[in-house]
């Protein structure tokens, strides 16, 4: 069974950081299969992808809105998906969700995590 579990939201100042990491369970073997995701989720506004990595770890992609201040990197080894988050803006805060999907028998199975929420203050 494939769990993701969402860690290090909290409330920071403007510009300040913080560092989410996603704990993913279930076999290595399908970890190293998933592609990841993080979206986040503002009150009032749908869900948005902020940023993406395959399976190699090496290609990413990034929301324009957090290109340049956010990195996002996976440990294959540790299981864990991380979002490293500089120059925080209030526009920044939402919910953070942890999404991680892989192909098996010829579907695609999609996972979330429960959320993490982050408040970036002016």
């Amino acid at each position: 069974q494939v769990q993701l579990v969402e860690s290090g939201g909290g409330l920071v100042q403007s510009g300040g950081s913080l560092t989410l990491s996603c704990a993913v369970s279930g076999f290595r073997e399908v970890f190293y299969a998933m592609r990841l995701r993080w979206y986040r989720q503002a009150q009032g506004k749908e869900r948005e992808l902020v940023a993406a990595i395959d399976t190699s770890g090496e290609i990413t992609y990034y929301a324009d809105s957090v290109k340049g201040r956010f990195t996002i990197s996976r440990d294959n080894e540790r299981k864990t998906l991380n979002l490293q988050m500089n120059s925080l803006k209030p526009e920044d805060t939402a919910v953070y969700f942890c999404n991680a999907d892989y192909s098996s028998g010829g579907s695609i199975r999609d996972y979330w995590g429960q959320g993490t929420q982050v408040t970036v203050s002016s």
